[in-house]
């Protein structure tokens, strides 16, 4: 077992231990709080309305950063403990109604639905794609292999103001024939979604994948695309001179 592990446990343990703790405290404090409020001296009764407003704000922001501490937590420990067990490249992924919706358009009927962590991990080896879920022990949530990969391609999306790189990956089973968008989380602190260069280096990666994966097994190969453009990391830096 990884050495730290048991620190990763005991940090995950205390963010849910908190938000558990904070949440229980707004709820059995309800009554007190509200005698506090009637003896603090008047206020107007915008204003009074405005300060409740911030003090719930401020308390749900709280609340959400223990989550996402959580998450990200489970998130790294889940991609150490497959990057300890694996052969493959490990990615993480944002979770996409789409994406969750269209891997279920694979599943039988009788099948219980995929489902995906917020962050959850993808792993590209010699005998596919799988899409994993959990902690420091990791489980498998699909799984598809290269000879049902009909095609990798990258596009992008609009969230709102921002626009993602997106790998979609086109995959039949079952005669069912559905693509898969997949959005790539960034490692950076501050970044939200993979983009650029790292982002391109995943898609040829995976493409590279497919084709040796097929090619072992005398398939025919996917139809070369248009070579993706390496975007250096010093691209933006020498465009703004």
């Amino acid at each position: 077992m990884n050495a730290a592990a048991p620190h990763r446990t005991g940090v995950t343990f205390m963010v849910a231990a908190a938000a558990a703790i904070v949440i229980g405290a707004l709820i059995a404090g309800s009554g007190f709080l509200d005698r506090v409020m009637f003896r603090l001296p008047e206020i107007p009764g915008g204003e009074r309305i405005a300060v409740g407003v911030s003090v719930l704000a401020l308390i749900t922001a709280l609340v959400w950063m223990l989550v996402r501490l959580g998450e990200l937590g489970r998130a790294r420990s889940r991609r150490r403990a497959l990057e300890a067990s694996v052969r493959g490249e490990v990615s993480c992924g944002i979770r996409r109604r789409e994406l969750v919706a269209r891997l279920n358009e694979l599943t039988t009927d009788d099948a219980p639905p995929i489902a995906l962590a917020a962050r959850y991990s993808i792993v590209a080896d010699e005998l596919g794609v799988a899409f994993w879920n959990g902690g420091r022990r990791p489980r498998r949530a699909a799984q598809f292999a290269w000879r049902e990969v009909r095609g990798i391609r990258s596009d992008s999306l609009i969230a709102g103001e921002t626009v993602l790189s997106v790998l979609v990956l086109r995959v039949r089973r079952a005669g069912v024939s559905v693509e898969l968008p997949i959005v790539l989380a960034a490692e950076r602190p501050g970044r939200y979604a993979l983009s650029d260069a790292p982002f391109f280096a995943v898609v040829r990666s995976w493409k590279a994948k497919h084709r040796e994966a097929l090619a072992a097994e005398g398939l025919e190969l996917p139809p070369l695309t248009a070579p993706i453009q390496i975007i250096p990391q010093n691209a933006g830096a020498l465009a703004g001179r």
